[in-house]
């Protein structure tokens, strides 16, 4: 067996281990097999982590930088996980399971939002008011709001770290992140590239731990300001709890069962790779993947026919390997959830129509792509967010029937639209609530581009420049022009 790799917490510009010396261990979900221990942060390490972050915003020198100045410490930030990306993503292959062909083109990837928002940082502006009072002069100017709680889980980890912290710092804030306890080691190593991007210490610092009490003690703490927080809904219904502690502003993502729409007018070969990248790429571990695929009638036979055809030809095997297509599930909890609410489906009345099972001979979290007919938009898998690459598959006659269908659920963060025409692709684009809405495409994201969900996929966005707003709050200045005296305000005229 590998030497165990052994890492530390990132606090206040030092790595440290967790004050009593606790740690978790990480596995390699395509082996089995411990790879790296972690610290369990302590109440007193998150405690150290916010205190450290809040003297950085109050007492500088984060809180005395210019904008430029703040905008080019991300710049160097981005500059660094250019580099870097291949390590940093051989990093998170190795601790996830997602596919090494990803995992290092998004670590790649995401600093051109880091370049984005170190544009960003000198663009917020306050204005002047049409005031309407006479002899006074009233304007707004935006400031940073504190310290910022970031809590990001496993998946997409580094993107998720780019949408939440870029704005955050580059509008004067600093930032306690937490790793997520499935896979903590990305961040810690991202940890590294902020140590050497010469940020100031404590503007930002990486804690890792469970929910309790790590997740806890930072959701909680009174001098935390605002919560970026993406994850799961029972673990959003602990923090928003947490929060009346400390009033703090809070932003919640919280995944989807996103319906992927096909006409009968569709390009058919584009549709069924967008829908097969939807679903089985990051084998389905993605808060958009669309995992609901509604179907003309009139095309499905055809449609169904190429897909599975395809889908049972995916390469199933080590994510570190170029031909291997896609890589295991990141948790044992995952898979057996994933079985049990399968056979729940199938009792149900779906019909398996390719995979639902663990591939024969094959050791690791590996789960074949699974595609399931649903006969009724009521099964539980409907609308049961499943975190892996089951696709649930329905027949529409109309557009009317498929808007109704696509909006029967509790979640609302993503959707795509296939068809050819235009004026339908705007209808559908309105009719469907979600956050986000893709036609002819899928997957697509970009630093200009905000996403976010509604319903139970949360509220608030992330990612573009308004962004950079909701880390700020207004302050109103009033400022009297006049050289005379103030009334007497006994006297009323």
């Amino acid at each position: 067996m590998a030497e165990i790799k052994t890492y530390q917490m990132f606090i206040d510009g030092a790595w440290v281990d967790a004050s009593d010396g606790g740690t978790f261990d990480s596995e390699n979900p395509a082996t089995g097999e411990i790879w790296c221990r972690v610290p369990e942060a302590t109440e007193a390490d998150i405690d150290r982590a916010v205190r450290s972050a809040h003297d950085a915003f109050l007492k500088g020198p984060w809180s005395k930088l210019t904008p430029t100045q703040r905008g080019g410490y991300l710049r160097k930030l981005a500059e660094l996980l250019a580099e870097k990306s291949e390590d940093l993503g051989r990093t998170e292959t190795i601790d996830t399971g997602k596919m090494l062909k990803e995992t290092k083109w998004q670590a790649k990837y995401i600093a051109e939002f880091f370049q984005f928002y170190a544009g960003c940082a000198d663009k917020i502006a306050g204005e002047t008011l049409p005031i309407d009072k006479p002899d006074m002069f009233a304007f707004t100017k935006r400031e940073p709001l504190g310290v910022v709680a970031a809590v990001v889980p496993w998946n997409s980890q580094l993107f998720l770290v780019a949408v939440k912290i870029g704005p955050a710092l580059a509008a004067g804030n600093t930032v306690v992140l937490k790793a997520s306890e499935h896979a903590s080691a990305a961040m810690l190593e991202f940890g590294k590239l902020i140590e050497a991007a010469g940020f100031p210490p404590g503007v930002v610092n990486i804690v890792s731990g469970h929910g309790e009490p790590c997740g806890r003690a930072l959701t909680g703490h009174k001098l935390v300001s605002r919560i970026s927080f993406t994850g799961g809904p029972g673990a959003a219904r602990h923090v928003l709890e947490n929060s009346k502690n400390n009033f703090a502003e809070v932003s919640l993502e919280l995944g989807g069962k996103s319906p992927f729409i096909v006409f009968d007018d569709a390009n058919i070969e584009s549709a069924v790779n967008a829908s097969i990248a939807g679903i089985f790429g990051a084998t389905g571990q993605s808060c958009v993947a669309g995992s609901r695929l509604y179907l003309h009638e009139d095309i499905a036979d055809e449609f169904l026919e190429k897909m599975i055809s395809q889908a049972r030809e995916i390469a199933i095997g080590d994510p570190l390997l170029d031909e291997t297509q896609m890589g295991p599930l990141c948790t044992v909890g995952q898979r057996d959830n994933i079985e049990a609410e399968i056979a729940h489906a199938v009792s149900e009345g779906a019909e398996i129509l390719s995979g639902g099972k663990r591939p024969d001979g094959m050791e690791g979290l590996f789960f074949e792509p699974t595609i399931i007919r649903c006969p009724r938009q009521d099964l539980r898998i409907v609308d049961t967010e499943l975190f892996g690459p089951v696709l649930c598959v329905q027949t529409f006659k109309t557009e009317d029937e498929v808007i109704e269908l696509a909006n029967d659920t509790e979640h609302g963060l993503a959707a795509g639209i296939f068809t050819q025409n235009s004026a339908r692709s705007l209808r559908m684009a309105d009719a469907v609530r979600a956050g986000i809405v893709w036609v002819n495409t899928y997957r697509v994201v970009s630093p200009i581009a905000e996403f976010g969900g509604i319903k139970g996929s949360g509220y608030g966005r992330e990612s573009g420049f308004q962004a950079m707003y909701d880390y700020t709050r207004p302050k109103t200045v009033w400022m009297n022009t006049s050289d005379e005296p103030m009334a007497n305000p006994f006297v009323m005229r």
